[in-house]
């Protein structure tokens, strides 16, 4: 059975002690987030926290839901990310059918991924209050993550760019919505999408719109200021685990992210039409704010203390305008922070790196798998361990993966043989530094980076490095034999596992 809500999946976490609630009272600003990054960098990611008291608001903040890799498989509802990788790999797996039998035999798939398409209903937990007269966000625990997060500069204040205008100067406290999915819809095909994006909370009205111009939601952004079209859009907080999932997952434009979290939580994602616009929403979300873009209007957003350990940028973006607030009675408002690793993300992230895996081989077979450290907190770094089969081909690969989605941002990738368990970083750092000849296995190109990336010479575009740590061949301009790895006999092995009690060395 599916998590119902994010407060099912709350009531497991705590059931099985892995949950601590606070029950002393907290500010939103600053202290959640240094109690939370505490708790992140405990052994193992420490536990989810529940701030049952927050200053200013009457709501509960949930944060590090997800932060260790028990969390996050449990969030899933399997044993290990791996479990889900697998499912996939099964889908992607089916032969073709030939004949009326394996038709047949195809129909109770079929029928079973078609169970999990979205589903719009009437009535909905997330609309149990509607603000609609008077919306205000500062009723909200909304939280500031870290001490320059806003912060307005001399050489940028707020300001808007429609029509040229100074905008009013508003109090700028720093707060954002960390763990929103905002929802938008393409004006040409009518489709849905939803993605992670920072909000940055102006004032009780109006927040910022921080996607990137690589995102889907910035692309729809372009097509209504194309359109010279009022933007609708929606930000939802707090759903089920595979919903808030899904909407940070790096999915093509052309897959649903709500019918992805279906089947990641077998069984369809109920959605509700908002009550301002025609955009839907997760029906279980806990909050929900409705509104539209304005084209052309902007305003500076940020700095921001982001998932790098750095502070990104302020910069314009668009400007969210709400025109209705929905939520719970009693809801309970997520939060996650983000900063120097290891954080609540990366484990997101290590769990996109094995439930994507499958769809990587689809176009790279080879390919046995990857690791993305999470020094490299997603895009900075990738080791790749390939099944050689001749000259260059790890250098195809570099090639290749820096041409596919996503992996286009990967400052660095690092291509091993099979027989490398790139899990293990110091068994594979080892044979890199010994298997590389910098001149001959070395590439460098430039290319697309990503919009966070503050080391490149220009934004969003810079070098990248491919290393070829693999065997290397004659033909490949090896002049010589390569070595042989050390290891130990099995029957050697074996006889010193027999007799280890007898050595005394437990």
């Amino acid at each position: 059975m599916a998590y119902r809500d994010l407060r099912a999946y709350i009531k497991i976490l705590e059931d099985r002690g892995l949950l601590k609630r606070v029950k002393a009272e907290v500010d939103p600003l600053l202290e959640i987030s240094e109690i939370t990054d505490r708790m992140c960098k405990s052994p193992g990611g420490g536990k989810a926290l529940f701030f049952e008291k927050v200053k200013g608001s009457e709501y509960p903040v949930a944060t590090n839901l997800f932060g260790s890799f028990e969390r996050m498989a449990l969030s899933l509802e399997v044993n290990t990310i791996d479990d889900v990788a697998r499912r996939i790999e099964e889908l992607l797996n089916q032969a073709p059918p030939k004949t009326l039998m394996e038709k047949l035999a195809m129909l109770p798939k079929l029928f079973a991924v078609s169970k999990f398409f979205p589903k719009t209903v009437r009535d909905a937990p997330c609309q149990e209050v509607i603000e609609k007269d008077n919306p205000d966000l500062s009723r909200f625990p909304i939280i500031k993550c870290w001490p320059g997060d806003g912060r307005q500069q001399s050489a940028v204040s707020s300001q808007s760019t429609t029509h040229g205008q100074s905008a009013v100067s508003q109090k700028n406290e720093g707060r954002f919505i960390t763990l929103p999915m905002v929802f938008t819809r393409d004006p040409d095909t009518g489709r849905q999408n939803c993605g992670m994006y920072r909000i940055h909370i102006y004032d009780k009205v109006t927040t910022g719109m921080h996607w990137h111009i690589h995102k889907d939601g910035a692309r729809h952004y372009d097509k209504y200021k194309a359109q010279s079209r009022r933007m609708p859009a929606a930000i939802a907080v707090g759903s089920d685990p595979a919903v808030i999932y899904a909407a940070s997952a790096p999915l093509p434009e052309s897959i649903d992210e709500m019918l992805f979290a279906g089947f990641l939580r077998r069984g369809p994602v109920e959605m509700v039409k908002c009550i301002t616009s025609d955009i839907e929403v997760p029906a279980n979300s806990e909050l929900v704010i409705e509104g539209y873009i304005e084209p052309g209007e902007l305003r500076i957003e940020g700095p921001f203390g982001d998932h790098t350990g750095f502070y990104s940028a302020a910069d314009y973006y668009p400007v969210f305008h709400v025109t209705c607030i929905t939520h719970r009675k009693d809801m309970i408002y997520p939060a996650t922070i983000v900063g120097k690793p290891p954080m609540e993300d990366c484990y997101m992230g290590k769990a996109t790196e094995r439930i994507f895996l499958p769809l990587i081989k689809l176009d790279f077979p080879e390919i046995k798998d990857i690791h993305l450290p999470m020094e490299g907190v997603f895009h900075n770094a990738a080791l790749i361990s390939i099944k050689k089969s001749y000259p260059g081909h790890a250098k195809k690969i570099i090639h290749g993966l820096w041409g596919k989605g996503q992996m286009m941002f990967a400052k660095l990738l690092v291509v091993v043989d099979e027989d490398v368990d790139v899990q293990n970083i110091s068994y594979t750092a080892w044979r890199v530094l010994n298997n590389v000849d910098w001149k001959r296995d070395v590439v460098i190109s430039e290319g697309p980076l990503d919009d966070l990336d503050h080391a490149a010479n220009f934004p969003r575009y810079g070098s990248k490095m491919g290393i070829d740590a693999t065997r290397k061949t004659r033909e490949e301009g090896m002049m010589r034999d390569w070595p042989e790895e050390l290891f130990m006999s099995e029957d050697i092995k074996r006889l010193v596992d027999s007799r280890w009690k007898e050595y005394g060395l437990d």
